[in-house]
């Protein structure tokens, strides 16, 4: 096994700071620049003359808006994640109903405080007119690695560990801590490394598609595709956790998960139906297209 003994905390005079949360405040801050990076870069090649349709639409990105649309995923993103272990611990509150409004007890989710997140960015940006497919687009890539990185950093933590196993690469936390699972000291599964490996996966398959023009049209399939790839690899993940089953083998996180890819390709598929049952624009005899300019023939036109 691999023994992990060090301090997780960050001492400053009489403060104490967890390492695993400047770590989680980092992966955030380098994925917003990586949004606003990208949506700069996408908007200058969407300015220049001859654009594509899919590209031009990216003039229209500003980052005040994404501010704004960032400040608005917190709330969806507390909701939904707050459900998510509302009905994982379904039996605690279900004894216990005040503490659901409560903070100081039970924590929240994963799978739902993203797509919470989302929704609630995305109702920010419809009250602000902003182009919400053009910004799916270029969230994406930023989006996956938020998540895979922030698994990486939750295990400076120790947060997320799975079942306990004898495999040679289970970790074990042996230090003072706090950690943020229960029995560190147990080998276990590296859960929230084997997450942050199929989540790079993800991110990958979904960056080479988008170098090769796969989601030209910039119209939010390539988010369909990361949410369904992400969600797959964590539903596999999951085997390995700690989380007791209530549909035989399958936790309530799981088949959250499982819902989420599902939804994701859905969306995909139809968002691709209705893509390629859009008209052409219509063509003039020959096969060159009406919206084109007419060049007169070298050999016919006269002289100057």
């Amino acid at each position: 096994m691999i023994v992990l003994d060090f301090d997780p905390n960050l001492r400053l005079g009489g403060a104490v700071v967890q390492l695993q949360t400047l770590a989680l405040a980092l992966v955030i801050l380098i994925a917003v620049l990586l949004v606003a990076r990208l949506a700069v870069v996408e908007r200058r090649r969407g300015s220049r003359p001859g654009a594509p349709p899919g590209l031009s639409d990216m003039t229209d990105l500003r980052l005040d808006d994404l501010l704004f649309m960032i400040l608005g995923a917190v709330p969806g993103a507390v909701v939904g994640g707050r459900l998510g272990s509302v009905l994982v611990h379904a039996d605690y509150y279900r004894a216990y109903p005040g503490a659901i409004l409560d903070p100081g007890f039970g924590g929240l989710t994963l799978g739902l405080g993203v797509v919470g997140g989302l929704l609630s960015a995305a109702y920010v940006g419809r009250l602000l007119d902003v182009p919400l497919r053009a910004w799916a687009h270029v969230a994406t890539l930023p989006l996956l690695f938020g998540l895979a990185a922030g698994k990486l950093a939750l295990a400076i933590g120790g947060t997320g560990q799975g079942l306990p196993s004898d495999v040679s690469f289970a970790t074990a936390y042996v230090g003072a801590g706090p950690w943020g699972s229960l029995g560190p000291e147990v080998p276990s599964h590296p859960a929230q490394l084997y997450e942050a490996l199929t989540t790079a996966i993800a991110m990958a398959l979904v960056g080479a598609a988008m170098a090769f023009g796969a989601f030209s049209r910039r119209d939010g399939a390539a988010l369909l595709a990361g949410l369904a790839l992400w969600a797959i690899g964590r539903a596999v993940v999951a085997m390995t956790w700690r989380d007791a089953p209530v549909l035989g083998p399958l936790g309530v996180e799981q088949l959250v998960t499982l819902v989420i890819a599902v939804v994701a390709l859905v969306g995909l598929l139809a968002r691709r139906r209705r893509a390629a049952q859009r008209p052409s624009p219509p063509s003039a005899p020959g096969g060159r297209n009406e919206a084109s300019p007419e060049w007169p023939d070298p050999e016919t036109r006269p002289r100057f």
